[in-house]
């Protein structure tokens, strides 16, 4: 047992000292997985035990304002992000091909490692889309798939951070960046209350807009599969495998979520003459345009809550279909996305069900 702590050690400090970017060892948070790897574990912990815990015998907090602010930081915290990939190499400089990681101290090749480690930082700050369902006490969208996506980005980026920080993988952060731009950016709109509506017309695109990205990255990272490239391949399998697996869960979504909305609408039309309200399980729920039911509370746990109306009666009870009830604005509720932060699940602007 010995020999094998010992031959274990042995390995892991000739990765950290022989294997690794030397350039970025006086990073923060660099010079060891162990901060990331426990961060990861607490926000699993925090997540889905001590956080709902925490916040049992407590009312949800209205978080309106708050919202708006980290939406409008996110917005321009990732689009900061996307111009300097930009102008760190995929502007000209890097080849969509072929882009072997620059090792060197050159002014560009520091300006894309620099930017690599704020990518890195951003995956933490959207610990936060966690931490308002918690807040506001919608645990059952605090969902495993969810907790697995957020607890894991984090190590994952930092282990391309610490080996290979540039090059061909760095086209997922890139992407990645620009769809948090406008993900943000809808999600402050829809924030900022109902009468806001009209102008976020277009959340019904976001999921395709999502899938298209996870198409783009994995396409791009296996066509090295095909081609002689200087770059790690295990890198190259582990990003390409990741927009494989959110293609296939955003897929599973986009067909629940858009493209059964209609028959479920006319099912309900059929039904009872009400085409905004579907029972399940003895409850109802509003579907708005787009909108589809999701049973049993699956395909819940989107990474960021926005502002929704809330199905009202006229004694003020909520939940129910009743031919006099309204829509209440103003309410705090979640996106029916599986676990990323890419569409909404309600219309925003206030309605009569007649």
């Amino acid at each position: 047992m010995a020999i094998i702590l010992q031959e274990a050690q042995e390995w892991y400090r000739d990765l950290m000292d022989n294997k690794s970017d030397p350039r970025v060892n006086d990073f923060f948070l660099l010079s060891s997985p162990m901060p990331t790897l426990c961060m990861c574990i607490f926000y699993a912990y925090f997540s889905k035990s001590l956080g709902p815990r925490l916040m049992a015998k407590r009312k949800p907090m209205e978080l309106r304002t708050v919202l708006v602010v980290y939406n409008a930081i996110q917005t321009i915290f990732s689009a900061w992000i996307f111009y300097e990939y930009l102008m760190s190499g995929w502007w000209g400089h890097y080849s969509f091909k072929c882009q072997p990681v620059d090792y060197s101290t050159t002014g560009l090749a520091m300006r894309m490692v620099n930017i690599c480690w704020w990518y890195y930082i951003s995956k933490f700050t959207e610990f936060f889309d966690t931490l308002f369902f918690i807040l506001r006490k919608k645990n059952e969208h605090v969902s495993t798939l969810h907790v697995i996506h957020h607890g894991c980005m984090p190590f994952s980026v930092w282990m391309g951070l610490k080996f290979a920080p540039g090059g061909h993988s760095t086209f997922f952060a890139l992407l990645n960046s620009f769809v948090h731009i406008v993900m943000y950016f809808y999600y402050m709109i829809a924030a900022m209350g109902p009468k806001y509506q009209k102008y976020i017309w277009w959340k019904k695109y976001l999921t395709t807009f999502q899938m298209v990205q996870f198409v783009a990255i994995f396409t791009h990272q296996f066509q090295l599969l095909f081609r002689e490239c200087d770059y790690p391949k295990g890198f190259m399998v582990w990003i390409g495998l990741h927009g494989v697996m959110f293609l296939f869960l955003f897929s599973d979504f986009y067909k629940a979520k858009y493209l059964n909305a209609a028959r479920r609408r006319r099912q309900a039309v059929k039904a009872n003459g009400y085409a905004n309200v579907l029972p399940s399980n003895g409850h109802s729920k509003h579907l708005g345009e787009g909108d589809a039911l999701v049973a049993n509370g699956s395909n819940t746990g989107a990474c960021m809550p926005v502002m929704e109306d809330e199905y009202v009666k006229s004694n003020g009870q909520s939940n129910g279909a009743y031919k006099d009830g309204f829509f209440k604005e103003g309410v705090l509720s979640n996106n029916d996305a599986i676990f990323n932060p890419d569409s909404s699940s309600s219309s925003l602007h206030q309605r009569k069900v007649k």
